[in-house]
This record gives C-alpha cells, sequence and structure tokens, in this order.
C-alpha cells in the first residue's frame, strides 16, 4: 500500500476494535522462506476495499484525555480506523473517519490530494510525467512523518530487521477478516530487545500482509496491532477514486518538478534533520532526538508550552493542543540515572525506553543498557 497513508495519522480516531482470530483454516504448506519471499515480492497488489484498523497500547502511563480525537494521547494509546479504496499504485483512496469530519488523501495518477475536511483545506500535488518516480520518492519522505497504519506498510517496515538477528517461523493459520492466513513469526533473538516477536498474517491467495501484530516479550496480547477488519478483493467504485475541490475550499497547490520543490514547501512544519541520528541497527535501533528539535515539533516556544509569538503550532504540537501535556506526564514518570555515560531521566515500559540526557532524548525498544551505551557513543 503507498507509504502516503501516513499522511492521515493525524487526524485518527477510535471506532472499534481489531478482531479475535477465528479458526485455523486449511492452507497448501508454506515455508517461511516462501512466505518471506512472497511479502517482499513486487508483485501486483489486487485491487481491493476495505477498513483498517491501528491499536496502540505501549504501557505508558496515564496521559492526560481531552475531548480531542486528534490529541497526541489518544494517538499513542487508542485505536484508529482507516477506509482504503485501491485500485493501483497510481489510483487509490485513504480516508480517516472522524465524528463530524473526514480525512482523505487521494491519487489519480499524476495529481495527489490531501482533503481536510473540518478546515475545508485541500494540498494538491502534481508531477510531470518525466519526474514523477524522483517526486513520489520526495513526497513519500515528506510525508513520512506519523505512524505505521497499512499492514502492507508495517509488513515492510520489519521485514527489514529478518537476518541473522531474527528467527523466523509460522504458525497455525488463522482467520482475519474472513480471509484465510498464514501467520509468519518474527522473533528477536537478542535479548535486550523488549520486543518478543511480530505476527504477520499473509492472504492465503493473493500473499497480501491482512495484520501485523507487535508483542512485548513476554506478553500474551499485542501492544500494537494493524490489520484489516473488513476486506473486499474487488476494483473500489469510480466515484471512490475521484476527488474534486469542494466549494469555498482553501486549496494549496504544489508542482513537484525533477529539481523536487516538495523539499521546499508543502505540509511541512518539521525540523530539520541536523543533529539526528541512530546508534545500534536492526532490533537494536536506538533514535537519538534533539530535545530542541522535540520542543520544536510539539509547539513549544518561548511562552512556556504555547507556540512563540506569530508562529504556526505544527507536527505534534497541531495534534489537539495537549503535546506539552503529553511530554509532561512522561516527564514525571521518568526516573534519575546516571552511569559513566553521564546522568539523566529515564521512562521505561514494556515496549520502549527513554533515556533523557542534557539536550538529547534517546529512544527504542531496547533495554535500558542499550540506551546508555548509545548515549556513550556517537550516534551514525
Amino acid at each position: 500500500m503507498p507509504a502516503v497513508a501516513v499522511i492521515a495519522t493525524g487526524a485518527a480516531i477510535a471506532v472499534s476494535q481489531m478482531p479475535i482470530a477465528q479458526a485455523s483454516p486449511a492452507l497448501p504448506a508454506r515455508t517461511p522462506a516462501q512466505l518471506l519471499a512472497e511479502v517482499n515480492s513486487d508483485a501486483k497488489v489486487p485491487p481491493l476495499t476495505g477498513t483498517v484498523v491501528e491499536t496502540t497500547s505501549l504501557g505508558l502511563p496515564q496521559l492526560p484525555q481531552v475531548a480531542n480525537p486528534t490529541s497526541l494521547s489518544s494517538l499513542l494509546t487508542g485505536s484508529h480506523t482507516l477506509k482504503v479504496y485501491y485500485e493501483n499504485p497510481r489510483h487509490f483512496r485513504l480516508a480517516v473517519p472522524q465524528s463530524l469530519s473526514e480525512t482523505d488523501v487521494i491519487r489519480d495518477g499524476n495529481t495527489l490530494w490531501q482533503w481536510d475536511s473540518s478546515r475545508n483545506a485541500v494540498t494538491e500535488y502534481t508531477w510531470p510525467k518525466g519526474a514523477l518516480n524522483q517526486s513520489a520518492k520526495q513526497l513519500k519522505h515528506k510525508l513520512s512523518t506519523g505512524p505505521v497504519l497499512t499492514p502492507q506498510q508495517a509488513a515492510q517496515e520489519l521485514l527489514a530487521a529478518v537476518g541473522k538477528t531474527t528467527t523466523v517461523t509460522v504458525q497455525t493459520n488463522v482467520l482475519v477478516a474472513g480471509e484465510p492466513a498464514y501467520q509468519l513469526v518474527l522473533a528477536p533473538k537478542d535479548s535486550r530487545s523488549l520486543i518478543g516477536q511480530v505476527v504477520i498474517a499473509i492472504d492465503g491467495k493473493y500473499g497480501v500482509p491482512l495484520r501485523v501484530q507487535v508483542f512485548a516479550r513476554g506478553a500474551t496480547s499485542p501492544a500494537f496491532q494493524v490489520g484489516f477488519t473488513q476486506i473486499s478483493f474487488v476494483s473500489p467504485a469510480p466515484a471512490n477514486l475521484q476527488f474534486t475541490p469542494p466549494p469555498g475550499a482553501t486549496v494549496t497547490v504544489h508542482h513537484l518538478g525533477a529539481g523536487g520543490d516538495v523539499a521546499k514547501s508543502g505540509a511541512g512544519g518539521l525540523p530539520s534533520a541536523a543533529g539526528f541520528g541512530t546508534y545500534g541497527s536492526g532490533w537494536l535501533t536506538v533514535a537519538e532526538i534533539p530535545q530542541s528539535a522535540l520542543n520544536q515539533a510539539i509547539g513549544i516556544g518561548a511562552q512556556g508550552g504555547k507556540p512563540a509569538p506569530g508562529t504556526t503550532p505544527s507536527g505534534l504540537g497541531a495534534l489537539g493542543g495537549d503535546s506539552a501535556a503529553v511530554l509532561q506526564a512522561l516527564m514525571l514518570a521518568a526516573k534519575p540515572v546516571h552511569g559513566a555515560w553521564g546522568s539523566g531521566t529515564l521512562l521505561t515500559t514494556s515496549m520502549m525506553s527513554m533515556l533523557i540526557t542534557h539536550g538529547e532524548i534517546y529512544v527504542g525498544a531496547v533495554k535500558p543498557s542499550v540506551l546508555y551505551a548509545a548515549a556513550g557513543h556517537p550516534a551514525g
């Protein structure tokens, strides 16, 4: 599924829960290697329509609750729904319903629209034919800043970790959204990873990932899962793939040429990549984030948790206005730590660890010892 799906995550709202797997269906035997090849295959994804639900339960401390479905606390702890209408990579629609509004991403050939009905605002991206591939990659990089929402995206991200550090097995077949599916299981070998296993349900006929579940080490229920609750392998109705900006809508147009002007304009507001880095690889990857960049992203400015005068909240700061309160709640749950690497505060849950030192933040699905090692070495 095209990676631009993540553009819609900031407007997601809880509407349902993931279905419980039913009795094991009969399917031809497949080895782990065969299933890996199917998921990694570039074979055409068939036309389909469906509903995807993502749920997250990371074991975080109690976060502030606000009456806003797009709040940061909702994104970190809630359940979110995405309607999918997919004909091919050049023609699709992704819709995120809210209680009284909707956010859509529609692609029709060389044009892509993002529509926010609550603001009646449309952002339109167009590519010249000769610059389509390059600009599409740049747009993907620009917009891929939120949680993964489709099983296809989640599977591709997680399969990147498969190698000598991973045990790969096959579990009992299941029914997902009424479709018989295999279950491919990835388990980190290194006990320093907080992830116990990742289970990918793969459609038995088309080889399409239908659900991805991530379990903390020793847990029996997933900390994160994203999957179809309803799916039909049929072409969407033409009306679902067409879009015309509604009357009175504010329309912002970006023409993406070979020079990649998307890097200068579009859905911006993201902090510069300067100062960001990673330590380790695979399951033990640790992200390093400058604390100043996080403050900028959540909209903390000179007014003590509010955007600076004359500025507009961007990034996480635009999500319901509770970002600073959520960050404060996380900080209160952290404990002081120190070692040869220095001193700071540490927040741990069943699925993640976060270390805050003087001006830097280290975070990963790893045990604290891995964060301490990262803090003592320059990021790469």
